[in-house]
């Protein structure tokens, strides 16, 4: 099977170059699934139906989110009736919609996790203890599993990797919108990046206007954040798991922006 993961779309220009540059990479890699980090699709912050709706009619199969789940209100009307929508795991079992999801196309299953990290990022419950929970939900399912971990700190990360290994399919990192270049099968048979990249401006900081971050940087002062527009970048991973053992044979990066194609 292969698993194409698209990391966290930032804003207009990451959805415009979703949109444009999809069909190529669904030609070349003719994936089974398509999962993307859609938690700053929508002007940086959260997502929205209309976003959610795009999504699913260019092909995506499922959409993981991060710290910035709530940051639209209006997810709350939308997020309980969109199974595919999933939002971290170890949020408060109080918050709605649901950490991880079954996907089906073609005939074929798998799973989808979503998790955040607690270092540097708000608090939340254990992700290490919320992932043994689930996947006792999916040890009677032989169908590979994708872990989204939405963290800040490379070792939580890493640590996360191990924790896993041999236990899902793949673990993909998202949040810090730069895409590291560890990708390897470990040794037990999990795909793993400590990040995956962003989708979006290529010429600004993380997605945002550099001008503002610059001036955050200078004086110390609050400063209002705003996406950048212009040219793009696109990054993910493809993943191919093993029709047997359901664990991973390979992991590829996937790096391109509008002036040319580093990895593809």
């Amino acid at each position: 099977m292969r698993i194409l993961f698209i990391g966290d779309v930032v804003g207009s220009v990451g959805r415009e170059a979703l949109r444009k540059r999809l069909p190529g990479l669904k030609g070349k890699h003719r994936p089974d699934f398509i999962v993307v980090n859609g938690e700053n699709a929508a002007h940086g912050r959260g997502i929205t139906r209309p976003i959610v709706t795009s999504f699913f009619e260019w092909g995506i199969h499922g959409i993981t989110m991060g710290n910035h789940t709530w940051d639209q209100r209006e997810i709350y009307e939308f997020i309980e009736d969109e199974p595919r929508l999933i939002r971290p795991a170890n949020f408060p079992d109080n918050n709605p919609g649901a950490g991880w999801a079954l996907l089906k196309a073609g005939g074929k299953e798998m799973a989808i996790i979503s998790l955040q990290g607690r270092t540097f990022l708000p608090p939340s419950d254990c992700p290490f203890r919320k992932v043994d929970e689930i996947l006792e939900r999916l040890e009677n399912r032989r169908i590979p599993i994708l872990v989204d971990f939405h963290a800040e700190a490379t070792s939580e990360k890493i640590a996360m990797g191990w924790y896993l290994d041999g236990r899902v399919s793949a673990i993909v990192g998202t949040h810090t919108h730069v895409q590291s270049h560890d990708e390897r099968v470990l040794p037990d048979g999990t795909a793993y990046v400590t990040d995956v990249g962003m989708t979006g401006p290529l010429n600004g900081v993380l997605g945002m206007e550099k001008e503002a971050v610059l001036n955050k940087f200078l004086s110390g002062m609050p400063a209002r954040f705003v996406v950048d527009e212009g040219k793009w970048q696109l990054n993910g991973v493809l993943i191919e798991t093993d029709e047997n053992t359901r664990l991973a044979k390979s992991i590829q990066l996937i790096r391109m922006d509008e002036d040319r194609t580093i990895i593809e």
